[in-house]
């Protein structure tokens, strides 16, 4: 071989071992991990699942084991004119009994088996506010998870915080749909609306019961027996709810349970030249200063029944009179009139005086403990806490509501994607501002009564029964407030027993208080049942 064919197979040579050693380092670079990886798509934000999300579930009540399915999801409001565009995304949860246990992965080809819905009840439920979601009533007492205070009084303890099983719950009884109101949960007005279309009395009831009419037509529950439940400014949605069903849509109501009613908002507004609401505070108050021993051993001693009727019969007479009189009340009897509601609130007759007779929210929870150092709840004056200034006129914030807020915020928004497998990245508004909010065609300068539009509705279906829950310690919507707009509502005498007073001792949400929360389970047992009695 010469010296040239020697070159080019030396040069061959090289050329191959470099196009291996490049195969070899490529290879190796294949297998080692970018350094700089392109990033990864975020993924979008999820604003409502394209469809509503069914589970399936079972709860033991009453030693009885319930199946049920669950929706999470939303119905749409429309314009009823012109393309009949989208106004609102009402958001809901809802619960069906079935009558068997039932599995979507056994068998795609069986449906679940339902009770024949024109024996089975369903109810609408939803909270106040006016910008609370359904939350409270949900996770509190109706439906069949629950939250779980770390004490049968109530309190948290401390996060993190999870659902337990309801067997307080009304599923036996009733299927439930729980409701949030345009701006609460996760109900939104639609693109181009503005949120404060729905934002007013009258605005509301009409946009809750275009909801349940549509529900009942979409969900086959026209023949269905059908109820209504609220709480505290739901009572308010309720009471003109029932009317608004009755005349707009045509239809009618078995039922309507009203959780710390209000209808006459005279009875609770602390105004200038407005009397009404010093005496139908007042027995809340005594309630409130016994249960934290502010009181004379006669008092502490009595049994809080007789106590509260002591006091309101004094409340509706004596100091009713006295407070007619205004500053033509002689000395004498005002003197009077002072050591009794010193004796009544554990306050001094000094500070009473001061009032001129007159103790008012919120200062009341503001003085009673001052001493101490203490605020207490407006919710439910059990609970205490402290603010920053002990010389302040009235309270900080609500102690009763800081102990329950965290509570059901965190046991919702995880219940929603982790049982109910709902995953939306909006914000679950629990309790949010909807001010101002409109009383206008209703409240344009008086006091808004709805009251009156749940007497015509009762004159109307003289069979619908009214089931209402108060509590002795809650100082939102004091009880006797309520007892003094029923009696101001002139039933007919056929109709006034279809109303039921039931008393707890607890709060705006008497729920919270695990023997209470029994107590208006079995209450509730029992008003559902009478329908078929």
């Amino acid at each position: 071989m010469n010296q040239p064919q020697i070159h080019r197979l030396l040069t061959l040579l090289s050329l191959c071992i470099f196009a291996s050693v490049s195969a070899l380092a490529t290879a190796q670079d294949d297998a080692k991990p970018d350094a700089n990886p392109a990033p990864e798509t975020p993924p979008p934000f999820v604003v409502y699942p394209d469809e509503s999300s069914i589970t399936y579930h079972s709860v033991t009540i009453n030693n009885q084991l319930i199946h049920y399915q669950a929706t999470a999801g939303t119905i749409t409001l429309a314009k009823l004119s012109g393309e009949h565009e989208p106004t609102a995304q009402m958001f809901y949860i809802a619960y069906h009994k079935l009558d068997t246990p039932f599995d979507p992965q056994a068998d795609p080809a069986i449906d679940p088996a339902f009770p024949d819905p024109t024996t089975r009840p369903i109810t609408f439920s939803f909270n106040g506010g006016p910008g609370s979601s359904s939350v409270w009533l949900h996770l509190g007492t109706f439906g069949p998870k629950r939250v779980n205070p770390a004490d049968d009084f109530g309190n948290p303890g401390p996060p993190p915080y999870a659902l337990v099983e309801n067997e307080y719950s009304l599923l036996d009884q009733s299927d439930f749909v729980f409701i949030d109101p345009v701006a609460t949960g996760y109900s939104r007005a639609a693109k181009d609306n503005n949120p404060k279309d729905f934002h007013g009395v009258s605005q509301d009831i009409r946009s809750v019961a275009e909801f349940i009419r549509i529900y009942l037509g979409k969900e086959q529950r026209w023949g269905s027996p059908k109820y209504i439940a609220g709480e505290s400014y739901g009572t308010t949605r309720a009471a003109g709810l029932v009317d608004e069903l009755q005349s707009t849509h045509g239809i009618s109501l078995n039922g309507v349970v009203l959780i710390s009613a209000i209808m006459n908002f005279q009875t609770a507004r602390f105004d200038v030249g407005n009397d009404v609401p010093y005496p139908l505070y007042l027995p809340s108050f005594a309630a409130t200063a016994r249960f934290h021993n502010q009181l004379s051993s006669k008092y502490q001693k009595m049994d809080i029944e007789k106590f509260m009727r002591e006091v309101e019969s004094y409340a509706m007479n004596d100091y009713t009179l006295a407070l007619a009189q205004g500053d033509q009340l002689s000395d004498n009897a005002r003197n009077k009139i002072a050591d009794k509601l010193a004796s009544y609130t554990g306050l001094t007759k000094d500070y009473v005086l001061q009032t001129n007779l007159r103790i008012n929210m919120p200062r009341f929870p503001k003085e009673l403990l001052r001493d101490e150092g203490k605020i207490i709840g407006r919710l439910d004056a059990r609970f205490t806490s402290w603010d920053r200034d002990d010389a302040g006129d009235s309270y900080e914030f609500d102690p009763s509501y800081a102990a329950i807020q965290s509570i059901y915020t965190e046991g919702m928004n995880a219940y929603l994607r982790d049982d109910l497998n709902y995953a939306s990245d909006m914000r679950y508004e629990i309790l949010t501002s909807v001010w101002p909010w409109s009383y206008r065609g209703v409240g344009d300068n008086q006091y808004l009564n709805v009251a009156e539009r749940l007497r015509k509705a009762m004159h109307k279906r003289p069979d619908m029964k009214v089931f209402i829950a108060n509590g002795y310690y809650d100082l939102a919507t004091p009880y006797f407030a309520t007892q003094y707009t029923i009696n101001h509502m002139f039933l007919r005498p056929e109709v006034r027993n279809n109303i039921s007073m039931h008393y707890y001792e607890a709060g705006h949400m008497m729920y919270a208080h695990r023997d209470m929360l029994a107590k208006l389970k079995a209450d509730l047992d029992t008003y559902y049942q009478s329908r078929t009695e």
